[in-house]
């Protein structure tokens, strides 16, 4: 009975798994990826059924899971709950009765809806992949939209104080879009954001009322479309010449610094257009590592003028414990920085000034000098530099160590270099000194176990021998002292048994300058 009930729980689970909601959620509902796992862990789909709401495996490890929206027809994903925070697939979705929505890892939520105090009646995928949190009469709450991750879709409105973000590049380095100042701009995420691209500034953009400021933008049909606060059309971006209305777009902020468009209904030839933001492949921050140049075919080479510490200075930032002196190094001339013409001057002054005022900023790694107009650019971190045929005007230099060396540690104490050779002589001091010890310790041992027993120990054996009834009597010579030359005959007799050896006995001249030696010293 016990088996048979176990088989029916069991049963009745893996039905429950393998239902997907259409539409809606109510409270009172929860689960894991393995509740839906024959379902590609996806447990909510819009009634078009065109996006799903669920769990995805990362990228780099299968036993990890993101809570996501996903486009069903291409697989794309176009919005992330827990990026950066992924769970395993025991870890649940939980809707509670009382409204709140979190994803929980070990009993804590790694991710969850603010809704204000609101009550909630209802969780809903929108045909237009938009997730919104119902309130009291279908009421929008909290919706996705209005927290984008990487990824704009069509019809999506991206207005000031919202911001896209990448996922970080190798270099650990993320990017991100926003509308700020009546522009949207694209910067890098430094611990002072520099940035690169503004749409203001991009001459591909049409005109449509000039003089307002950019407060909404949205992607529409083959445009990207650039709105003022009473949503009047100022700019309009086109990036496709698919000019289908029907047509899902969206716009993805990669890990490269580069803006991408895609079609999701055009899987079949990837759905790709080749127009990027920005237009050349050397404005991002990082096509090539830092203090290298890139150049128009995208070709990264550390500039002459660097050659002599390879483009790698080793300096994040002097401030804090780093005690090594700094000086500026001439970075050389045609070059130009992807930052510059996007972020004011931190001065007007001459080259001297603008030098001293990097030299005396801890936090100072590079500057830039604009000759024709006296302007002075610091950056306390540097990415790539650009490559100018025709020169571009400005002095550029870096701060580099003074005594030519490298600082391995961000604003760490370069001393620890120095002191590195001294740690290892000592170390190898003392393994010299632990080894001759032991060297001289065995020595000794060995000698010592190869001495004869005392003259105590030869004492007690002759005493024994002597008492013994039977044993004769062990004549033992002493030298003599009646005569020189009977001495020197002993003592050549006696040298001779220790260099023969006792085995074989004495030779017959040895012998004979015994009896010599006995006959002088006297009978005994």
């Amino acid at each position: 009975m016990a088996f048979i009930s176990l088989s029916i729980f069991l049963y009745s689970e893996t039905c429950t798994a393998s239902v997907r909601t259409i539409g809606k959620i109510l409270p009172g509902y929860q689960g894991s990826q393995m509740n839906w796992i024959d379902n590609d862990g996806l447990f909510l789909l819009s009634n078009n059924s065109d996006f799903a709401f669920g769990f995805q495996t990362t990228e780099n490890d299968v036993t990890l899971f993101l809570l996501v929206i996903m486009h069903r027809g291409s697989t794309s994903t176009i919005w992330t709950a827990n990026r950066g925070s992924p769970v395993s697939n025991s870890d649940k979705f939980v809707f509670n009765e009382d409204g709140k929505v979190s994803l929980q890892r070990g009993g804590s939520a790694v991710w969850s809806i603010d809704a204000n105090g609101q009550s909630v009646s209802a969780l809903e995928l929108q045909d237009s992949g938009n997730l919104v949190l119902l309130g009291d009469g279908n009421r929008v709450v909290w919706e996705s939209f209005s927290h984008p991750t990487d990824t704009l879709i069509s019809n999506q409105n991206f207005t000031e104080g919202m911001r896209l973000v990448s996922n970080p590049s190798s270099n650990n380095l993320s990017y991100f879009l926003e509308i700020k100042s009546g522009d949207m701009i694209l910067s890098a995420g430094f611990q002072t954001p520099q940035p690169y691209w503004s749409m203001g500034k991009d001459n591909r953009k049409t005109i449509n009322k000039g003089g307002g400021e950019v407060f909404l933008s949205s992607l529409s049909a083959n445009s990207w479309r650039f709105y003022d606060q009473n949503k009047v059309l100022l700019w309009q971006f086109i990036f496709s010449d698919n000019i289908d209305v029907n047509a899902t777009w969206i716009a993805v902020l990669g890990n490269d610094g580069f803006i991408s468009f895609y079609n999701l209904q055009n899987v079949a030839s990837n759905g790709a257009s080749t127009t990027k933001i920005p237009k050349n492949q050397c404005s991002t921050p990082e096509p090539c590592d830092p203090y290298y140049a890139c150049s128009g075919s995208n070709k990264c080479q550390c500039p002459s003028a660097l050659s002599s510490i390879n483009c790698k200075t080793g300096i994040v930032s002097t401030c804090g414990d780093s005690k090594g002196s700094t000086e500026l190094l001439n970075a050389g001339d045609g070059l130009n920085y992807f930052a510059l013409g996007l972020v004011p001057s931190t001065s007007k002054t001459d080259l001297d000034g603008c030098k001293s005022s990097c030299l005396g900023n801890c936090s100072c790694l590079a500057l830039f000098f604009e000759n024709s107009s006296g302007n002075c650019f610091l950056f306390d971190r540097i990415g790539s530099f650009q490559s100018s045929d025709h020169g571009s005007g400005l002095v550029s230099y870096i701060k580099v160590l003074s005594n030519g060396g490298s600082d391995s540690n961000a604003g760490g104490d370069g001393s620890s270099q120095k002191h590195f050779p001294i740690v290892v002589i000592i170390v190898i001091s003392t393994v010299l000194v632990i080894a001759c010890l032991l060297y001289v310790g065995i020595r000794y041992y060995r000698k010592k176990s190869k001495v004869p027993g005392s003259p105590q120990e030869t004492s007690e054996e002759d005493n024994f021998l002597e008492n013994l009834s039977g044993m004769p009597i062990r004549f033992i010579p002493q030298p003599p002292t009646s005569s020189p030359l009977a001495a020197r005959l002993y003592t050549g007799f006696f040298k001779s048994i220790s260099e023969e050896g006792t085995s074989s006995g004495p030779s017959d001249c040895n012998s004979d300058a015994y009896l010599s030696a006995v006959r002088l010293s006297g009978p005994r």
